[in-house]
């Protein structure tokens, strides 16, 4: 992912939460805002300490962003997201992420339609 896709100020995870919608599952919790004029998806992580040490926290990112770009075309693209990653997601692997987290958005209903 670009920079220019990636949530990182405090202010634009903070307007996500209190104004977006969100859902979830036991791996992950999906937060999305439909954002006007923005003409492509931006994703914010949250991998809390108590998931495991640095090492383990940067594997789930890795893994979380990874998926993120292999949906990519299925997303709707003027949107926000945050996920954040629960306990179970630390154990679990790349393949096992990716299917969750396309699970969670299907859910929230934020992919296009095949």
């Amino acid at each position: 992912m670009k920079k220019r896709q990636r949530v990182k100020k405090n202010d634009d995870f903070q307007k996500v939460f209190k104004k977006g919608k969100s859902f979830a599952n036991r791996q992950f919790v999906v937060y999305f805002l439909e954002k006007e004029g923005q003409t492509e998806f931006r994703v914010g992580l949250s991998v809390s300490k108590k998931l495991g040490n640095a090492v383990t926290r940067n594997q789930i990112k890795r893994y979380i962003r990874q998926s993120i770009h292999e949906i990519r075309d299925e997303l709707k693209s003027n949107m926000d997201y945050v996920i954040i990653a629960r306990q179970p997601a630390a154990t679990m692997d790349y393949h096992e992420v990716k299917q969750s987290l396309q699970h969670v958005l299907r859910i929230a209903k934020v992919l296009k339609k095949t």
